[in-house]
């Protein structure tokens, strides 16, 4: 069994050697302020404890090698992203680079025992594929409110039965490790931190447009949730006060103009009307029509497919230019199932944004689709229970 860090300069150095991958001895006194002396003490304890090995010397650059070390090759950690139709769940080595990944179906109505009895369930198929022997964390992204302290969801408009359910109580338990439990767009924004678009800018927006409609937001490089959790909930900004039903009770709400039972409705009433020509054959196949049949529908110029993408884009680019007036952000992600409509979606989002933001605000504001996809979320689920594993507290 592994050890814990036992001070600060310890956890800057394990959090230093996942990010960086395994680096010269001699190097890593610069990085984290230490004397040779003190970062061969340190060193030596996070050997002793198994967190970290050594790996033969550094290439030579003239005298004495230094030897290089890396973290522990048995370490493993295991994200699982559950979203309102699917689950991904994934086994990444220390430095989080993905070992193994699996995705299914799943309906996040049908309640805790079974969604996360299914979640266990991939995790064990990774475990017979010889992944892992022993898990040393758990980050668990759900796609709903959570109170992050207890690590259970808090009344969820899209996740019935869940309200207060101990999901890292029972995950943590039942795969015999730490656990931490996040809002899925929190997760997802973290994954861009580690490995997307998002490793060189510390202040950002990550928008995810599926099911829901909810943006994860880093300041500093650090995940904001304020001061209950829901912070970033922009998937219930009243955009229209005559507008539809919404799943949380209100009417007019981002997300049940643009999110992803949103689009399905409006697809399937342009396919009924006849104004689509292109989704009412998918339609008339017996398929249920989603993002991507209207993405398609839109590439190949159906007309009513691209007034739906343009529609949602400007709704959404909308609620973004106020927020970005009021966050400044260095960069935003526009990233979910929705957001595969593409480059259409994506220029009508930032055509009203950079017209309606300030200036200063959106000057050199980059705003981009996602490079990770449906690995988003699994990456930043490590990269939240790794931070906590790796941490002295």
């Amino acid at each position: 069994m592994t050890g814990r860090p036992e001070n600060a300069h310890q956890a800057r150095l394990l959090r230093l050697l996942r990010d960086k991958g395994g680096r010269p001895r001699a190097e890593l006194g610069d990085v984290v302020g230490l004397s040779r002396s003190r970062l061969f003490v340190e060193l030596d304890r996070l050997v002793g404890c198994g967190l970290v090995e050594r790996a033969g010397p550094a290439a030579s650059r003239g005298g004495r090698r230094s030897g290089v070390v890396r973290l522990s090759t048995r370490l493993r950690f295991a994200g699982i992203d559950i979203g309102a139709t699917s689950i991904d769940v994934a086994v990444t080595n220390a430095e989080l680079e993905i070992l193994g990944h699996v995705s299914a179906p799943c309906d996040v109505r049908e309640g805790p025992d079974v969604v996360l009895g299914r979640a266990l369930a991939m995790a064990e198929k990774l475990r017979g594929e010889g992944l892992f022997d022993e898990l040393h964390g758990v980050g668990i992204g759900v796609p709903g409110p959570v109170g992050f302290r207890d690590g259970v969801p808090i009344v969820p408009p899209l996740m019935p039965g869940w309200d207060r359910f101990p999901v890292r109580e029972v995950l943590g338990r039942r795969l015999g490790c730490p656990g931490l439990v996040d809002n899925d767009v929190n997760i997802m924004a973290l994954g861009e931190l580690h490995a997307g678009s998002a490793r060189s800018v510390h202040d950002v927006l990550l928008v995810k447009l599926g099911t829901g409609v909810g943006c994860g937001i880093l300041i500093d490089g650090e995940i904001y949730r304020g001061a209950s959790g829901s912070a970033g909930d922009i998937g219930h900004v009243r955009v229209d006060d005559d507008g539809p039903l919404c799943v949380c009770g209100n009417t007019g709400c981002l997300e049940a103009y643009f999110g992803g039972a949103a689009l399905a409705r409006d697809a399937t009433a342009a396919a009924r009307s006849g104004r689509s020509p292109y989704l009412a054959e998918r339609l008339d196949q017996g398929l249920t029509l989603t993002a991507a049949d209207v993405a398609a529908a839109a590439a190949a110029g159906d007309a009513a497919a691209i007034r739906l993408v343009r529609e949602g884009g400007r709704r959404v680019g909308q609620v973004l230019a106020g927020v970005i007036s009021f966050f400044n952000p260095g960069l935003v992600v526009i990233a979910g199932g929705v957001a595969r409509l593409g480059h259409p979606l994506l220029a009508e989002i930032r055509a009203v944004v950079y017209q309606r933001s300030a200036p200063l605000a959106t000057g050199n504001l980059p705003i981009v689709l996602s490079e990770l996809g449906d690995t988003a979320g699994v990456i930043g689920a490590t990269r939240l229970i790794s931070d906590r594993v790796f941490s002295a507290s």
